[in-house]
């Protein structure tokens, strides 16, 4: 009852807003009553976390984390965390708190790592994966999105897929969460303010990446910075000193020859750069959004974190679409606001056009109802999101690695599924009952098999295409049951 009371609340509240007026952009109006049951979508999440139970949880998980930051502090006073928003990791910036204890609960492995960025700073993260699984394993490193969106909010993406069988990193870009606010020395103010300008969310990412890729054999060594400075000693003084991780804990795991990569909002133009920059990385995803490496060269994603652009990091150029790779978005951006006329129903799918006329596999699915925190687990009702958005995309994410990662061609039958088209626990929750998951607005696309030379195409999931059929999957998904699943 409360999640459909919510919604119900909602919209009594949005009424006024929603009286059509003239607007700048072209289209006809929209219908003011479906508009306004679009909107409330977004509340959606909200009892998940709302609940007794959840809000203990939280208030649980917001005080351990609170003091271990403040300890980590002051027993490395080398390290700058606390300009950081997210430092303490608790209340909206704690992620799903049902999360939080998946080692302790034996749902998996967890390492928490430090590392040294090629500025100089400190970054902070967590390395993922199962007791049970193969000897080897595929690679995945998640970067975050920007403005305070730390790593703790995409727990439920790493912790998905290293049930799926991949090793995984997630991490803090500098200045976020518990890595450094500043670089060292002619590097300190590299970077910063992050958001500015982006570099850290695609620097960091190789970064990252290189870390998670490194052994004892060949320890982690940061590459020379923007100015040629090398930090690779502060790195190696670090690790000889155990403040610093010499390489990836679980690298014995780590499949080498099998990479993706996943971000979300700035870190989903790092990685769409980085991966297609990048010969080791195999496929990408996109949270919010793939960036169109075939416009004219800008930095990051627009405002919204949704309309896709140019991406290049501090004025380089942008590599050519190479790995297949996949974005999801949603019908609001970073700051929701009703539609008043129809938008442009390829507006959100530039960034996959673009891989498509280079003949590389891709798509753009729009989730309906949703916002940019459909991919962060933020868990206040000020940062909306709908209920079932979440699994969507951990389904997506995971079919689509599964597919040119692993390279399991049996997961192009998950990416060809009707079951979002039909969902019955988004219809449960939906003011309307409609247990169709993606846009109304915008149009959801695949474009797969350029690889194996018999292409499967739909430019619009919502009405249904004929490359489209049930999967053999369970019915009632979740990536809170898959996650939370004991360790065997």
């Amino acid at each position: 009852m409360l999640r459909r009371a919510l919604p119900s609340l909602v919209a009594l509240g949005l009424s006024a807003l929603l009286v059509p007026v003239a607007a700048a952009a072209p289209g006809d109006p929209v219908d003011p009553a479906a508009e306004l049951s679009n909107f409330t979508k977004q509340q959606e999440r909200a009892p998940e976390y709302l609940s007794p139970e959840g809000l203990q949880a939280l208030t649980t998980q917001g005080l351990e984390t609170f003091v271990d930051s403040l300890s980590d502090q002051a027993t490395d006073p080398e390290r700058f965390f606390l300009a950081d928003g997210c430092w303490s990791g608790s209340l909206t910036c704690a992620g799903d708190p049902r999360l939080a204890r998946w080692q302790e609960n034996g749902h998996g492995q967890v390492r928490e790592v430090l590392f040294t960025a090629r500025n100089g700073a400190t970054l902070s993260g967590h390395v993922w994966a199962t007791r049970s699984g193969p000897g080897t394993r595929p690679l995945v490193v998640i970067t975050n999105g920007s403005v305070q969106a730390p790593e703790q909010l995409y727990w439920w993406a790493a912790q998905t897929l290293a049930k799926a069988g991949y090793v995984v990193l997630t991490w803090d870009a500098q200045g976020q969460g518990r890595s450094d606010t500043l670089g060292e020395g002619t590097d300190m103010f590299d970077s910063v303010p992050s958001q500015s300008t982006g570099v850290t969310f695609y620097d960091g990412s190789q970064d990252a990446l290189d870390f998670a890729l490194s052994r004892p054999s060949r320890p982690y060594c940061p590459r020379k910075s923007r100015s040629g400075t090398s930090h690779c000693a502060k790195q190696e003084r670090r690790v000889t000193e155990g403040k610093a991780s010499g390489a990836n804990p679980f690298w014995r795991l780590v499949d080498r020859g099998r990479v993706g990569l996943a971000g979300h909002s700035y870190g989903a133009s790092g990685v769409t750069w980085v991966g297609n920059q990048d010969q080791r990385v195999d496929a990408v995803v996109a949270w919010d959004n793939l960036c169109d490496l075939t416009a004219p060269s800008s930095t990051g994603s627009s405002s919204n974190g949704s309309m896709p652009r140019g991406c290049s990091p501090g004025g380089q150029g942008s590599p050519k679409p190479r790995v297949p790779s996949l974005g999801l978005s949603a019908d609001y951006g970073l700051v929701s606001t009703p539609y008043l006329q129809q938008p442009d129903p390829t507006s959100k799918s530039g960034g996959s056009l673009g891989f498509s006329k280079a003949g590389v596999d891709t798509g753009e699915l729009v989730i309906r109802g949703g916002t940019h925190y459909e991919f962060s687990f933020i868990p206040t009702p000020a940062f909306g999101a709908t209920l079932r958005g979440i699994d969507l995309s951990a389904w997506y994410t995971t079919a689509w690695l599964d597919r040119y990662v692993k390279g399991d061609r049996r997961a192009t039958e998950r990416l060809l599924t009707t079951r979002w088209r039909d969902d019955p626990a988004g219809a449960a929750v939906d003011p309307a009952d409609d247990g169709n998951l993606f846009s109304r607005y915008f149009r959801s696309r695949l474009d797969l098999g350029h690889d194996e030379g018999r292409r499967a195409t739909c430019e619009d999931l919502r009405k249904g295409c004929p490359a489209l059929s049930p999967d053999r999957g369970p019915r009632d998904y979740s990536y809170l049951t898959i996650a939370t699943a004991p360790d065997r």
